[in-house]
């Protein structure tokens, strides 16, 4: 009888590529996923600690679904088990495997050993690590976007930031596991490829084979001209001339940009050390909608850090209202034990974070709503997805990274199709399929 598998995804796009992974790895071993109400056999937590709330979460999650598989062998990984895994042995009633994250290529095998595991825990000392898991696929799950892990790791040490210590330093993967990957998607089905890293302007720099990020985009968007590709969340001092005139050349790399800010007040980037100033970051924007004016833009922007004043937020608030922004990802600060923040002084008051947070999410709903409305009466491409609404209407997003709803037939699923959009109804367009 074939192993009932539950996977739980906290976090990041690097986490959902690499749950995606463990899922193909099992249904290799003939396993399969659990269906809803059914008892699983592995359980498998890939855990979040990007913030207090993200590890909470976890926590949450493990001791949930501990519960609700009683008999099933119980896997964690992901960054809070790479920081906390003491702190999740002592949560847990029953022995659990604790994978870290240089050793996700190790968690199937692990999982399907008939023996408990006995606390076992193949952290490794993440640190150290100086090359990336190896963690191919044959497809990413039902989905018409897939996600592309090429690089792991970070060393840039924002004070602010766990995931330094959580996920090592910058490593790549080869160029010819990344055109690998990408073919195996492409023979899957998959119409969009989002390329995702930790710190993926990074990507090559540890490498012998002379390709950055640039360099592999234009490598991607050449050899699979039928595909789409996405870059994802970018740092505004690696968006190079050569990456914009690479975006300019292939038709296929989608104009949308994801780039954090993080603070617009420059003391606070310094004591972020962030690397940049607001400044640059202004210029960054501007010439990122100079070369593609119907371009999306999103922006990082965390509130609340230490020593942040009135002065400060406003600053920052003034910045993200000038720029030419499409949406807004706001956080407020967290203090994670073992960053230097967290023992800075002049520490911020939640509900003051708090207030922050909701004035810097309302005016990004603002620019939101804008830019849809600049698109109206217009007609765009939108990949449709392979789900409907809840009112059936088929689902897309357009290039510049517009949700779009429609009617249409089923057989348009996974096809980039012309649509007029017509008006917001709440987050998304109404649209209307251009007949060709």
């Amino acid at each position: 009888m074939k192993k009932k598998i539950v996977i739980n995804t906290l976090g990041c796009k690097v986490n959902q590529y690499e749950s995606a992974s463990f899922l193909c790895g099992f249904e290799e071993n003939g396993c399969r996923l659990a269906n809803a109400g059914e008892d699983a056999d592995i359980v498998v937590v890939n855990t979040c600690a990007v913030t207090a709330k993200a590890g909470a979460q976890s926590r949450r999650t493990v001791r949930r679904l501990m519960r609700r598989h009683p008999g099933a062998k119980i896997v964690i990984t992901g960054c809070y088990a790479q920081m906390a895994a003491s702190e999740l042995a002592e949560i847990v009633e029953t022995p659990v495997c604790i994978v870290g994250n240089g050793n996700k290529h190790l968690l199937v095998e692990a999982a399907l050993e008939e023996r408990p595991c006995d606390l076992t825990m193949l952290m490794g000392r993440i640190l150290k690590k100086n090359e990336i898991c190896s963690l191919p696929m044959h497809r990413f799950g039902d989905r018409t976007r897939a996600y592309l892990r090429v690089q792991d790791g970070c060393t840039n040490f924002c004070t602010y930031c766990i995931v330094p210590y959580t996920r090592g330093p910058s490593r790549s993967l080869a160029l010819s596991e990344v055109m690998a990957q990408a073919a195996r998607f492409e023979q899957a089905g998959h119409k969009e490829i989002v390329v995702t890293g930790i710190h993926v302007g990074m990507y090559g720099k540890d490498l012998e084979q002379g390709c950055d990020i640039a360099g592999l985009m234009l490598k991607l968007c050449e050899t699979h001209p039928d595909i789409r590709f996405r870059l994802s969340s970018i740092e505004p001092q690696e968006i190079s001339d050569q990456l914009l005139d690479t975006m300019k050349s292939c038709k296929n790399f989608m104009p949308h940009f994801h780039i954090p800010l993080q603070s617009g007040d420059d003391t606070i980037l310094n004591r972020m050390h962030r690397g940049y100033d607001r400044e640059t970051f202004r210029t960054v924007v501007k010439k990122c909608m100079g070369h593609f004016p119907d371009a999306a833009i999103g922006i990082d922007i965390l509130t609340g850090f230490p020593g942040e004043g009135e002065k400060e937020f406003e600053n920052s608030r003034k910045l993200l209202q000038e720029i030419d922004a499409t949406y807004f990802h706001v956080f407020p600060y967290s203090k994670r034990p073992g960053t230097p923040a967290a023992t800075f002084k002049e520490q911020v008051p939640q509900n003051v974070s708090q207030k922050r947070v909701a004035e810097l999410r309302e005016l990004g709903e603002s620019k939101r709503q804008c830019f849809y409305e600049r698109f109206l009466k217009t007609e765009r491409p939108v990949l449709v997805e392979h789900k409907r609404t809840a009112k059936n209407m088929l689902t897309g997003f357009t290039d510049n990274y517009i949700p779009v709803v429609f009617t249409g037939d089923d057989s348009l699923m996974g096809k980039v199709v012309p649509v007029h959009l017509e008006h917001i109804e709440g987050s998304t367009v109404q649209g209307k399929q251009v007949e060709e």
